[in-house]
This record gives C-alpha cells, structure tokens and sequence, in this order.
C-alpha cells in the first residue's frame, strides 16, 4: 500500500511552450519521523488563452515504495559508506604493517576490522546529522535515512552502538593508544567536522580531513603502542590529499551543494579559486609524499612510484586550471582516489617484500 504525503506547494516558476511549470519545493510529513525533507516535484497545467490558472494549495502524491518496506542489513552496511570505508581499511592496513614490531595475525585482522567498523560507524553518525541535506542532494537523497528506509532514531542508535563496540575492541584486544586514536577519529568526524564545521565554513574540508587522516596512524599505533615521526608523515600525507579530492567532487557538484547551503569552497569563493587552491595543495603534497623515502622509511620503489604518480596529480590539478571543465574535475577526482592507494600500496609492497627478503 501507498504512503500518502501533503505537500505545500509554492508558485510558477517558468512558462514554456504554452505550459506553466510549477517547481514545488515541499516540506512533507511522514510516517518514518523524517520531517522537512525538500523534493522537488514539477507539475504542468496547459495555460488556457482567456483565463488565468488557479493552483490548488496543497497536492497530494502517493508514494508506493518510500520507506514502506523493513530495512534489511544492506541497508546498514550503506550507512557505513563501504567506499570510504575501503580507504580506511587500505591506509590502516599500511600503517599496520609499517610499523615495527610484531603483532598476531588474529590480532592485526581485529585492529584492521575496528578500524573500519569504527570509520563506518563515523559515517553513520554523518548520515544521522545530515539527513536533510542529503535529501535535496542527488548525490545522497538515494541514502536509506532520507529515503525512509531507516528511521533517524535508529541510524543513531546503530552509530553510538557500533562506536563504542569498536573502541572497546580494540582497546581491550589490541591496546589503548589505537582504541584513544580510534575514538578521537570517530568523534572529529562526527561532531567537529559534521556537526561543527561543514555547515559554518568553507575550509570544512581542509580542518575536517583531519579525520580521514587517522587510519594509518591507529594501524601503527596498533603494533607498537606509541606514534613516531612515520605515522605523522603518513597523516600529513592524507591531510595533504583531501581537500584537492574533495573540491574536484565539489566543482561539478557545487549546484547541489549551494542548493544544500553547504558552504564549499566553489559555493563560496567560486571555482576558479577552488582550482587554485587544489593546485596549491597537489603541488605541497608531492614533497611530503616523497619524505618516506628521503627520510629512509621506504625505498627506491616507493620514491620512484611517489614520484610518478605525484607528477601526474600535479598534471591533472594544471590540467583542472586550464580547461575549467566539470569532466576535468570529475578526472582529477577519479585520479585522487588511485593516487592515494598507489602512495600507500607501494608502501605496502615494500614492506611485504622486506619480511620477505
């Protein structure tokens, strides 16, 4: 059976080919505790040539398939946000098996699932706070919370719930540097960045990376106990790389984001300066990647893959200058993703091949 939805409907907007085109930005009310939430819903009405049109003040729509049926567990895997969570467990993993020191195979697999299920659980926190947001944007509105399919109430519940389990796994299985790391990171990312940050300023990205860039630190952290000058560079590394990441995504997504009123940097600043500023921040990552090797930490392999893929970062963010085009951005965000398991797996790879040799 269908849901039925009131929606408060506003005035025409646009009149094309003898139509007047009504775009309803509406606040519905529904069943699942979601309130506020902004669709926009476009009706036409043929302009009769000796009258005017009168628009009913509230319309209808019967909704058959939106947040009628039970959330299921894919549902709450969505809520983790699985693709940031593959970064996660990739430079957690790297900060692991950099470290020096011996940890137990069973104990690295739980280090490495804490941090994940911990990460994900800071993007279900997300996913709580910003379900409005994610309802205007089509990016997002697809998300099971502003879809209806899970209740605020309960993504919350499963957020705090899933935090302090993973926090406490790890430090009681682990230790209780990476288990402070890992409850540090989960709460920057969900209240200093979601909840403080992204809706007040345009350097959201840049202060909030901080967050992402935690996972390797907790994965050495979780072998030896401390944090030295490695695991820093590795955290400055990601810190470096976000906000170039981030405003690429943000440079053919602005519409959506000044529609959401998120205050990134393209909506504030415009694009042309958020070029720049990814070009800046490519061109001071490509030093900082290289300083594993120049400080002894990884070898020729490492120095020459960071070489080449830092090269090609530099090229794209240029290349992102020149053209201004949203299929520049959209390139340069696609290539931020490998550059950064490139940097990492070839850290990866040569350690491995260390404890091979």
């Amino acid at each position: 059976m269908g849901q039925k939805k009131r929606w408060v409907c506003g005035a025409p907007t646009s009149s094309l080919f003898g139509q007047t085109v009504f775009y309803l930005y509406c606040k519905a009310e529904s069943r699942n505790g979601l309130q506020g939430v902004q669709e926009k819903v476009e009706i036409s009405m043929t302009i009769a040539a000796d009258r005017g049109v009168t628009v009913a003040p509230m319309v209808e729509e019967t909704v058959s398939d939106r947040g009628a049926r039970a959330a299921r567990w894919q549902d709450y895997a969505a809520l983790l946000k699985p693709r940031v969570m593959s970064l996660v467990v990739f430079t957690g993993l790297a900060g692991l098996i950099a470290a020096p020191g011996d940890l137990h195979p069973a104990l690295a697999v739980i280090a490495i699932i804490a941090i994940a299920l911990g990460a994900g659980a800071a993007g279900a926190i997300n996913c709580w706070y910003e379900a409005d947001v994610d309802a205007i944007m089509r990016r997002t509105k697809a998300r099971p919370v502003p879809m209806g399919i899970i209740s605020r109430e309960d993504a919350i519940s499963f957020a705090l719930m899933l935090s302090g389990a993973m926090v406490l796994t790890l430090g009681l299985f682990v230790n209780w540097v990476a288990g402070g790391l890992l409850a540090f990171t989960i709460f920057y990312y969900g209240v200093v960045y979601t909840m403080w940050l992204k809706r007040r300023t345009a350097q959201n990205i840049v202060i909030g990376g901080a967050s992402g860039a935690f996972p390797p630190v907790i994965g050495w952290a979780a072998v030896t106990g401390d944090v030295t000058l490695l695991p820093i560079i590795l955290f400055t590394i990601i810190f470096l790389w976000t906000p170039p990441h981030f405003w690429a995504l943000s440079l053919y997504a602005a519409g959506d984001y000044e529609k959401a009123g998120i205050p990134m940097l393209p909506v504030t600043a415009g694009a042309e300066k958020t070029r720049r500023h990814s070009l800046i921040y490519t061109l001071v990552l490509f030093p900082v990647a290289l300083a594993p090797w120049a400080l002894g930490y990884a070898g020729w392999v490492y120095g020459l893959g960071a070489t080449l893929l830092g090269l090609l970062f530099i090229a794209g963010a240029v290349d992102l200058v020149r053209q201004r085009t949203d299929e520049a951005a959209r390139r340069v965000f696609g290539y931020s993703i490998f550059y950064l398991f490139g940097i990492f797996g070839l850290l990866i790879i040569e350690q491995l091949g260390s404890l091979l040799l």
